[in-house]
């Protein structure tokens, strides 16, 4: 993951310098400063999909006064294994506008493939969720998110952060049943 990670934050550095997206708005030009960590509150909870695939549902609030830039991806990790959740279709590392005391929504699925993906999934004890790639971020136990017997990992995807978290949830949907996720 290290190598990876390297690059997602030298990816991260370069589009953070770039204009941003408000959270829940249209497409324009705002200038804010990069959150900092610890003006952030990430949260990460089960799903209440009981299909075996992993959804964790997440959060990230800005607890800051003034708006500031977060990733548009949330950045998932899974304990030890290389590279993190990706986002589908594949969606360049950008910088989003958190308004203050706001909150944004994603949803990560940790099983993303053919039939019997999950006898061949390495299986993780703690998933780790940060609002950029350069930041260290949240670490949460498993056995918190409902897999007590640790959680299966393959071709793991993610949401954009999204304004809801049921428009998380229908964007994570639709990317099950349709093949496709939306933005």
């Amino acid at each position: 993951m290290r190598p990876r990670h390297a690059l997602a934050v030298a990816a991260a550095a370069f589009c953070l310098a770039a204009l941003a997206a408000p959270v829940g708005a249209a497409a324009e030009p705002v200038s804010a400063p990069r959150c900092a960590e610890k003006d952030l509150t990430l949260r990460a909870a089960p799903s209440d999909d009981t299909d075996g695939s992993g959804t964790i549902k997440l959060s990230v609030r800005n607890d800051s006064s003034r708006a500031c830039l977060v990733d548009r991806v949330p950045t998932v990790t899974y304990g030890d294994l290389d590279g993190a959740a990706l986002p589908v279709p594949a969606s360049p590392h950008r910088a989003r506008t958190l308004a203050a005391h706001t909150t944004a929504y994603a949803e990560v699925r940790s099983l993303t493939a053919s039939d019997g993906a999950e006898k061949q999934a390495p299986t993780v004890m703690y998933v780790t969720v940060a609002a950029a790639p350069d930041q260290q971020g949240h670490r949460f136990q498993v056995l918190d998110l409902g897999a007590p017997a640790g959680l299966p990992v393959w071709e793991p995807v993610t949401t954009l952060w999204q304004t809801s978290p049921s428009r998380a949830d229908r964007v994570l949907h639709q990317q099950a049943t349709q093949g496709v996720m939306a933005v």
